[in-house]
């Protein structure tokens, strides 16, 4: 069974582990998720389900949101996110899905926005070397040849050639991090290591798929 949960990330703090070591952890804040439509390959050409997170007020929502919303039969929410799955969803139109369906040792994958950190150069964006920093150098921190089919007629650089520009601000997935405390009470969920995306920024949090059900 899929295990999907949308949530707010709060920040990065630590905790003590039984036997006394530091653990660093993300806390992830969740309330109830409300499933709001299953896609199946008959109608929609592939296995999806749609999950909706947040408090958000009836006058805030536009029409067509409001039909999608009416149709569920379930309240407007202020985040909507649909995530793939391999087979059928188990779930139901107006379920609830809480924190606890996941455990303490648990190993889940969280997906996010990282940070946007504007434009930026070869060396910051790509880690590229820096060139002499002697006088008679002019390329200190330039990036260097585009290749060679510059040279000729109609010459263009290669799609995907590796440049200054923006960096960050695009989806993220860091896999395999451990759940190492599920607070049902306070609807928290806290994860090992650093996540994707600033303070206050929407994650998704899904158990990892196994090797053997990795598409290749």
């Amino acid at each position: 069974m899929a295990k999907l949960i949308l949530g707010i990330k709060l920040g990065m703090t630590q905790i003590f582990s039984e036997n006394g070591t530091v653990v660093p952890v993300t806390v992830v804040a969740s309330g109830n998720n409300v499933v709001i439509r299953n896609k199946n390959i008959d109608s929609d050409g592939y296995y999806a389900v749609q999950l909706g997170f947040g408090d958000i007020k009836e006058k805030h929502v536009n029409k067509p949101m409001q039909g999608q919303f009416k149709k569920a039969d379930v309240k407007p929410v202020k985040f909507i996110r649909e995530m793939r799955l391999e087979g059928e969803s188990e779930y139901k139109i107006g379920d609830t899905i809480g924190v606890d369906i996941f455990e303490a040792g648990e190993l889940v994958d969280v997906i996010g926005k990282s940070k946007g950190k504007g434009f930026a150069g070869g060396i910051k964006r790509h880690n590229f070397a820096r060139g002499p920093m002697g006088h008679g150098s002019k390329s200190h921190r330039e990036p260097g040849s585009t290749g060679a089919m510059l040279s000729g007629p109609g010459g263009r650089v290669i799609k995907g050639k590796k440049l200054p520009g923006r960096m960050g601000g695009v989806r993220t997935t860091v896999q395999r991090l451990t759940v190492v405390k599920v607070d049902k009470d306070r609807n928290l969920i806290l994860i090992k290591g650093a996540i994707p995306g600033p303070k206050k920024g929407l994650v998704i949090v899904r158990n990892t798929v196994k090797p053997d059900k990795i598409k290749k």
